[in-house]
């Protein structure tokens, strides 16, 4: 595998008519389920596929608009390709769609002293985003064979695709590879999938361990000792089954972490989004971001009771009591789903459209709070993370655990839809007839709700008294 952990390589020409109608493997990942093998059936390391849909009477040059869409998964599972993200609605209004492949897990992210001697004046680490920026290089090249235009492009991504659009708007050489950005809960802030250092220990609040030393641990873990060119052609030379060793992170409860995720490797990366933001460093183009109402139940944020947790905000206890448990009546549960949705996604979120509008660009912030009667028993608090999805690409049909759609649901799709359409279109999601979504501005901190009766309805955000109180808490040094 002498690509394996090297830059994305340009096609090689073929002869002849190649048959592009059929789906392609999904990148390498875990399987699911107690028995399933060691690595996704439907997957491969020759993976880097785009996917294309186009209205059906785009001729070439026609100039449309191009969305590109960067599914999520928290780096370690997912396809461009499923039924969920399927692009005809898109294609109705006149927009093309393209979807594509990344590398995942530890054949995206990973860092070895041996691989940081090899080809010096490569970028390392990160080659998912290196796959990214592919990606949408050939789209400038040759979209307008289709009908888009290059001009013209709007990525978008949920999760590990929101945090990728983080990237792609402050890594500087993804300038002018697109021209607005759709961010769904996709963070903003340090500390979720931002970026591991890659030699130096102890340089990261959230992340002391180095990506180098990440990469050693793994290496020892497959029997593989030292850092030189010899230990690199072992590591290389191991099943993609091995490499993605069923998901794992660390070599056993408690042991060695083994897996890195996104790194900060010096030449792509530079420097976290927040860190981007804060300098007014981030690549020029219009916004729309957001998160659900109750995006996870723990998992960045734990405590084992209300006590513990409100003591993570240190000296700021007893305002995170207002804010969260102002009778003392709530559960943890909800405390703990209300927390983690602020401070990974929410909170960002704003931060993120307060950075873009202060270099003088348009923002606009969303706040989806839908959950459909037949789900509202297992979404006790809110819209879960991800649950969006299939309502901003109009695939109802495709949502896990329902069947048939109601009228109410079909609604908020068809708003959502033509919402992130409009956006991709002009950079403005309004249009006549629908409920205008004003643009983000700092002082009267408005966005759009899908709220839980089906409306889109233009307000105040509901959630400021506790994104002002996580603010301060991340900005005091508080809440890691």
């Amino acid at each position: 595998m002498p690509h394996r952990w090297r830059p994305p390589q340009p096609v090689k020409s073929w002869e002849g008519e190649l048959d592009a109608t059929k789906p392609c493997k999904d990148c390498g990942q875990a399987a699911f389920g107690p028995n399933a093998p060691k690595i996704s059936p439907n997957a491969s390391e020759d993976c880097l596929f785009l996917h294309i849909w186009k209205p059906a009477t785009a001729a070439k040059g026609a100039k449309l608009p191009v969305m590109v869409w960067i599914h999520g998964g928290a780096f370690v599972f997912g396809s461009g390709l499923s039924p969920e993200n399927s692009g005809i609605p898109f294609a109705k209004q006149g927009v093309l769609l393209v979807t594509f492949n990344y590398r995942l897990g530890r054949l995206v992210f990973f860092a070895h002293p041996a691989l940081s001697k090899e080809y010096p004046n490569e970028p390392k680490g990160n080659y998912g985003y290196m796959d990214q920026m592919a990606a949408l290089r050939w789209v400038q090249k040759n979209i307008a064979e289709f009908g888009g235009d290059p001009k013209n492009v709007t990525i978008f991504g949920e999760s590990a695709g929101g945090v990728s659009v983080q990237s792609l708007l402050t890594i500087p050489s993804a300038k002018g590879l697109f021209h607005k950005a759709i961010v769904e809960s996709g963070g903003g802030r340090d500390g979720v999938l931002t970026g591991r250092p890659i030699s130096k220990e102890n340089a990261d609040n959230y992340y002391p361990i180095s990506a180098e030393t990440t990469g050693i641990n793994f290496a020892k873990k497959q029997g593989i000792e030292g850092t030189d060119a010899a230990a690199l052609a072992k590591l290389r030379a191991l099943s993609a089954a091995d490499i993605i060793d069923g998901g794992q992170e660390s070599n056993g409860q408690g042991g060695p972490l083994i897996y890195s995720g996104p790194i900060l490797d010096g030449k792509q990366v530079v420097e976290t989004a927040e860190s981007a933001y804060k300098a007014g460093r981030q690549n020029r183009v219009p916004i729309m971001i957001g998160s659900n109402s109750a995006e996870v139940p723990a998992g960045f944020v734990n405590a084992q009771s209300k006590e513990a947790l409100l003591s993570l905000f240190g000296n700021m206890k007893e305002e995170a009591k207002k804010v969260y448990d102002p009778e003392g009546t709530a559960e943890l549960a909800e405390m703990l789903t209300r927390v983690n949705t602020d401070k990974v996604w929410a909170e960002p979120a704003r931060f993120t459209a307060n950075a873009v509008t202060q270099k003088g660009d348009k923002a606009y912030i969303y706040l989806f709070s839908y959950v459909p009667e037949a789900l509202k028993a297992r979404a006790k608090y809110g819209a879960p993370h991800a649950s969006e999805i299939a309502y901003v690409f109009n695939n109802l049909n495709a949502r896990r655990g329902i069947s048939t759609a109601t009228p109410q649901d079909e609604e908020v799709a068809r708003l959502m839809n033509v919402y992130w359409a409009n956006f991709a279109k002009t950079g403005n999601p309004n249009a006549k007839g629908l409920p205008e979504w004003p643009a983000f501005d700092p002082k009267k901190n408005e966005l759009i709700e899908f709220q839980s009766d089906g409306k889109a309805v233009a307000k105040p955000d509901p959630k400021k008294a506790r994104l002002d109180v996580i603010e301060k808490a991340v900005e005091s040094g508080n809440l890691h």
